[in-house]
């Protein structure tokens, strides 16, 4: 059971989790909101089960990534990578999204280290493109859109599973991003 929010406290952050039940790495949810409160987060509660974690802290987000990646590295005996941000970011996501949704399309965001968005656009021009396939930068914020179906087949969403980028990134689609937007 997830911990419910306070009427006077919100989440602040979300951390997004990378590589959460893929390649034998599995873990339930109830058990990474345990850690991240025995890690000294408040107001902790998983969006889905796909690795998205909301959370306040009175750390600064900087303070938190290592504090947080190194308790899941820990307790799962994996290399643990997590990108955190705060609701005013992920707000900004959803609005500087740059493609109309259309119920066959998913539209994905990504986040990462700084400037993660230049090397996925060179990564995205050169790659060879599914029927509709398009991606633009708005501000700092890369986004992909692709047909429903085409995730992985796309040359470019092979990139997505690069275990050389697995520390620099992870993705997740605009629904993803509404519904964690909601719960904060």
């Amino acid at each position: 059971m997830t911990e419910k929010k306070s009427s006077s406290l919100k989440a602040d952050f979300c951390a997004f989790l990378r590589g959460v039940n893929v390649n034998g790495t599995t873990m339930k949810m109830i058990a990474v909101c345990e850690l991240f409160k025995k890690s000294g987060m408040k107001n902790v509660s998983a969006v889905l089960a796909s690795g998205n974690i909301i959370f306040s802290s009175n750390k600064k987000k900087n303070e938190l990534k290592p504090i947080l990646e190194k308790a899941m590295s820990d307790y799962f005996k994996y290399e643990a990578f997590l990108f955190i941000k705060t609701k005013e970011e992920i707000a900004a996501i959803i609005n500087q999204n740059p493609f109309v949704p259309l119920p066959e399309f998913h539209i994905y965001s990504f986040v990462g280290v700084d400037k993660i968005e230049n090397m996925l656009m060179q990564e995205f021009k050169k790659s060879i493109k599914t029927e509709h396939e398009d991606a633009k930068i708005v501000k700092e914020n890369f986004y992909w859109k692709v047909a429903k179906g085409d995730t992985l087949n796309s040359e470019f969403g092979k990139v997505l599973g690069n275990k050389k980028l697995k520390n620099s990134f992870t993705s997740r689609n605009m629904n993803t991003l509404e519904k964690v937007f909601m719960k904060m």
